[in-house]
């Protein structure tokens, strides 16, 4: 009689649990969130469409205590996201609150390219007779001095 391999009993045991944590699944989330904030982080800046002239100046520090104030193609004024009735840029300048230091906070005035020069100065006459004397002009890239 040939003998064989004794009969062993198989036992039923489950799998044990695992200690480890699958990190893959987490870097694909972060990586694709990170891709969705570099894209969108550009875009959250600027709220009003504006064409803006080139210019070759150079670039300003942001300054916290700013308001932004923007002239469309059409000449529909903003201040912030907020759209002025004609007329109403004075009042709505009067309602701004001074800075912390008690000055008028600085203004970033993006106007579009396509506006009359006259439309321009006569926004920034108004803020010059609100008292907000520090205006920034705000221009896309730079190019060459003519």
């Amino acid at each position: 009689m040939a003998m064989g391999p004794a009969p062993t009993r198989r036992t039923r045991r489950g799998r044990t649990p695992m200690a480890d944590i699958n990190v893959t699944p987490l870097v694909d989330v972060m990586l694709v969130l990170l891709i969705i904030f570099m894209v969108t982080a550009p875009l959250l800046s600027a709220g009003v469409p504006v064409d803006l002239p080139d210019s070759n100046a150079k670039p300003l520090n942001q300054n916290p205590s700013e308001i932004s104030l923007s002239i469309t193609n059409d000449g529909v004024i903003y201040l912030g996201e907020t759209a002025l009735a004609p007329g109403s840029l004075a009042q709505a300048l009067t309602d701004v609150p001074p800075g912390p230091d008690g000055k008028r906070p600085q203004v970033t005035l993006r106007a579009d390219r396509s506006l009359e020069y006259g439309t321009v100065m006569g926004v920034m006459g108004e803020l010059n007779r609100a008292g907000f004397t520090a205006i920034s002009l705000v221009t896309s890239g730079s190019v060459p001095s003519p």
